[in-house]
């Protein structure tokens, strides 16, 4: 894990917008980017384009391998914990690693009293040896998260993302590449063999949704997906590619692909989520889109660095028109709130909003 001194720096780099590159210009003048998304007028004409961007999304991923099946799964252990039972869970992920997770259920889910879900996605900040281990941790929330939302009444399922918690260290080159090193290899291999550590990533995020929908206590149509910083990227993504999530909270990371260049800010993410050939065919609005009309809420401080507010704002304003096609109320459906004068950080009053949030879209 990164030392205290380094975190603080990276911490500090996410927290303060850089200004223009010129430099970015100059390497943009020679290259074709994709248009902004365009709405179509109709709610047909988007829903056909939909499908089209969905599937150029999986082909961009790479040649993933098939998601095992929910037999792969184990609970290991269980620890009672008063108002809910803290389950670790384990599942062998088909492309040679174990991926170990925890389950949060509520005393009050039952089979014959379904409860809803929230799958939970860890953050990155340079954390390698906790992943997982963030639900029982403040260390990128302000609360504790798995014992917080089992106590509001939801099952709650977290894994460890590739490299992280329990993962750190099982790369392809072992215990010799940790953290950041260990993250760099799983990116290399994955790109040799046709792709992508993102790609991967999502995938066994994918495979967790899947066991979560099976689980006897949950109800299936009522699941929620949330997370911040690279946990929001992984939640919005998991709402672009897969239809069962019923609504999100992405807290930071809203990130536009061309403004993030144009502020020289490539530095303030991991090579853990570039996707080789997306800004020919799109960027980042494009992939929110996908999850209209479903409820989305993002909370982004207007000095991340890693979220230019002006791309914020940007993705924003288009979204917000595949919203509207859809009619009714689903304007209200999709939220995006910038924070003045805040940085990369989770604040209490993002935690009452997200809880709020899922009460309302998911719960209920």
């Amino acid at each position: 894990m990164r030392t205290a001194a380094v975190c603080l720096i990276l911490l500090h780099t996410l927290m303060h917008a850089a200004e223009p590159d010129p430099a970015a210009d100059a390497w943009l003048a020679k290259t074709q980017l994709a248009p902004p998304l365009q709405v179509p007028a109709t709610l047909q004409a988007w829903q056909q384009q939909r499908v089209q961007i969905r599937a150029k999304l999986n082909a961009l991923l790479g040649d993933l391998p098939p998601r095992p099946p929910i037999s792969s799964f184990q609970v290991i252990s269980r620890e009672d914990k008063g108002g809910y039972t803290l389950e670790t869970l384990q599942f062998d992920n088909g492309a040679g690693e174990i991926v170990k997770g925890y389950v949060f259920v509520p005393k009050t889910a039952t089979p014959q009293n379904k409860a809803p879900a929230i799958l939970c996605c860890h953050w990155h900040g340079g954390q390698y040896d906790i992943g997982k281990q963030e639900l029982l941790q403040t260390n990128a929330t302000p609360v504790a998260a798995g014992p917080a939302l089992a106590e509001a009444g939801y099952v709650v399922l977290g894994i460890d993302a590739p490299c992280f918690g329990e993962r750190n260290g099982h790369g392809p080159d072992g215990p010799q590449q940790k953290g950041g090193n260990g993250e760099m290899t799983a990116a290399k291999f994955n790109l040799w063999v046709g792709r992508t550590l993102w790609g991967m990533m999502l995938r066994d995020d994918l495979t967790a949704l899947d066991y979560l929908c099976t689980r006897a206590e949950v109800d299936a149509q009522r699941i929620g997906v949330t997370g911040i910083s690279m946990g929001s990227t992984r939640s919005w993504w998991i709402m672009a590619l897969d239809d069962r999530p019923r609504a999100a909270v992405c807290v930071g990371c809203m990130t536009r692909y061309e403004e993030l260049i144009r502020a020289g800010m490539l530095k303030a993410h991991g090579i853990y989520y570039f996707v080789p050939g997306m800004l020919r065919h799109f960027d980042t609005e494009s992939v929110i889109a996908l999850g209209a009309p479903r409820p989305m809420l993002f909370m982004t401080g207007d000095q991340d660095g890693g979220s230019p507010a002006d791309g914020v704002r940007h993705i924003g304003e288009i979204v917000s028109q595949v919203y509207s096609l859809h009619g009714g109320d689903a304007s209200t459906h999709f939220e995006n709130t910038i924070y003045p004068g805040v940085g990369h950080v989770y604040l209490p009053e993002m935690w009452e909003k997200t809880v709020k949030w899922m009460d309302r879209w998911v719960k209920n």
